[in-house]
């Protein structure tokens, strides 16, 4: 590790290849922790390339636990998170939209590191249990048209980064990860990123990976569609900006999107949402992005039209029949 180190020191870039090689080792424990922290730290500092991000990617995905879920056309809505908004748990709450209208969602989650409350703190607060069991989340797509893959079941390796990640609680190149090391490898992909320059990145990726992708960001930093500006994306048609007055919608305070500061109120803003009892905001905020989610598997549809079907889920009670089937 003092040769990688030295190595960054020098601002040297690593090739992919030397990257996969060295996630590889970072999560079979060749390293010690204050090594790793400190390769982590760079990477806050400086900026990843390309090659170094596929790296990364490829070594993740290649120590990961398959969930046999092939047979399925699947979708992911994933943010990398570390974008510093504490919003409430927009992603996940679109996935169960999307998934109460007839979209069969792989929903790839984690516990919150830079943020109070990720997606996996607010569904195991409400009930559900993780697993890896195949059997399992075959059934859950089934009964529910969801499955959650909590992330350290499917990435056992990563065991020893986790509580370092904890430790330093600022966003690390493993956020960047987080939605391209999806395990049952989904066709589509809504992907929300934190900045421009890992938009740009990821973009460059996707467009090699043969997956239906948006990829967005709002342009004052979320790593979802916010509502509080105008938002950029990269997908299969290219890149585009999108203004919110165009999409029919008026900009919002960002404190209406807030989440909660305990994982108990967070839940408790899930579940008003889910039950139609939100705020205008937040489940307005909630039907663009399941809207922006429906609109990447099916791109010949208007975004009008994807927003109807996201609104007719969470208004018929469908979305929370899907949540209800999950945890039950």
């Amino acid at each position: 590790m003092k040769q990688i180190l030295n190595h960054l020191f020098e601002h040297k870039t690593f090739s992919r290849p030397e990257a996969m090689e060295i996630l590889t080792h970072i999560a079979t424990g060749k390293y010690n922790p204050s090594q790793m922290a400190a390769f982590m730290a760079v990477y806050c500092m400086r900026s990843i390339t390309v090659e170094e991000l596929a790296g990364f990617r490829d070594g993740m995905i290649s120590l990961c636990l398959d969930p046999k879920l092939q047979d399925y056309e699947l979708v992911d809505l994933c943010g990398t998170g570390g974008d510093g908004r504490d919003t409430f748990n927009i992603s996940t709450l679109a996935s169960f939209v999307v998934a109460g209208a007839g979209h069969l969602v792989a929903k790839h989650g984690n516990y919150g590191v830079s943020s109070g409350c990720g997606s996996s703190n607010v569904m195991e607060h409400l009930g559900h249990r993780f697993t890896s069991d195949p059997g399992i989340l075959k059934r859950n797509l089934d009964e529910a048209g969801i499955c959650f893959l909590h992330a350290p079941l499917f990435h056992p390796a990563m065991k020893t980064v986790a509580p370092i990640r904890r430790e330093l609680g600022v966003k690390t190149f493993f956020n960047m990860l987080g939605p391209m090391v999806n395990p049952a490898k989904p066709a589509n992909q809504l992907v929300g990123v934190f900045n421009l320059e890992l938009a740009r990145l990821y973009a460059y990726l996707y467009q090699k990976s043969g997956k239906n992708y948006t990829i967005l960001h709002a342009l004052e930093g979320y790593d979802e569609v916010s509502l509080t500006c105008d938002f950029k994306t990269f997908s299969n048609a290219g890149e585009q900006i999108h203004r919110i007055a165009d999409l029919g919608f008026e900009k919002i305070e960002a404190a209406s999107i807030g989440g909660g500061s305990t994982v108990k109120e967070s839940a408790e803003i899930f579940l008003s949402v889910l039950n139609n009892e939100g705020t205008t905001e937040q489940t307005n905020v909630v039907l663009v992005n399941a809207a922006m989610a429906i609109k990447t598997i099916h791109s010949e549809r208007s975004f009008a039209d994807c927003f109807y079907k996201a609104e007719e889920s969470l208004l018929s009670g469908k979305a929370m029949k899907s949540f209800k089937k999950l945890v039950a």
